[in-house]
């Protein structure tokens, strides 16, 4: 039975049961990190690559959880979060330039005190750990991608404790903007105040008050459930420096680019 899911104007074929589909050829596919492989290494990956449904708010990685598969976003993206008694904040935004589950597997350890959730629904590719394991043991190029996916990805958690120490809220939300913006095609973020709050981690007026600010001087429209970027170099110039540090190590380590 094959069921077509409809998303950001793409439409993607999902069979019932994802282990039939034929292998994806790395052409067609979104991930950025796949489609940086060596076409050699894409190829030993290929026939454990399976597409899935990635559904708004489903956890992937559960804390303190053996992970058993790791997961290549393709549309949407995944919220890394640190989960206390006293709330939860975002540390992590994945999408479709890297790899979720990445760190605690290549770094030998087997699960994560983080909670890894689906923020915005779209699909990905699944891969099964041990196949993960198992091809980086044995092929240099695809272990340095990887590795160097995982620094660019410590390099966004500490741009991240920068921003939060440094920035007001408003600032910080169009950070958060910005990076959804990165991973999403259009302009258009579903999200509502409440969602924004919980991964900000401040209050709900607090938000309020950004958002206003942010489409007061014509950076954002707010919509019923999302927020429309409609001057994302205003966005730019408002974020300041907490944003742009991780972006620009992200393509100098994996796709080779250099800023002028």
């Amino acid at each position: 039975m094959i069921r077509a899911l409809v998303i950001e104007g793409h439409c993607v074929l999902l069979p019932q049961h994802t282990s039939n589909m034929a292998a994806p050829h790395q052409s067609d596919v979104r991930n950025r990190l796949l489609r940086m492989l060596l076409p050699e290494d894409f190829a030993a990956l290929q026939p454990a690559l399976h597409l899935q449904e990635m559904r708004l708010r489903h956890v992937l990685i559960s804390s303190h959880t053996t992970i058993e598969a790791v997961y290549f976003p393709e549309v949407g993206f995944v919220s890394i979060t640190n989960d206390e008694p006293s709330g939860r904040v975002e540390i992590g935004l994945i999408g479709r330039e890297g790899l979720v589950g990445a760190a605690p597997i290549l770094l030998d350890d087997d699960r994560s005190p983080h909670t890894h959730f689906v923020q915005m629904a779209g699909h990905m590719l699944s891969l099964n750990v041990a196949v993960l394991r198992a091809e980086v043991a044995r092929r240099p190029a695809l272990r340095r991608l990887l590795h160097r996916f995982i620094q660019a990805q410590f390099v966004q958690t500490a741009q991240t404790a920068f921003a939060n120490a440094r920035g007001n809220t408003a600032t910080r939300l169009a950070r958060w903007l910005l990076m959804c913006h990165d991973r999403i095609d259009g302009d258009q973020i579903t999200v509502t105040q409440d969602f924004m709050s919980f991964m900000l981690g401040v209050e709900r007026p607090g938000v309020t008050a950004a958002l206003r600010t942010l489409e007061k001087d014509g950076f954002v429209r707010k919509r019923r459930g999302s927020v429309e970027v409609t001057d994302r170099d205003g966005l730019l110039d408002y974020a300041g420096d907490g944003y742009g540090t991780a972006e620009t190590e992200y393509a100098r380590l994996i796709e080779g680019r250099v800023e002028p």
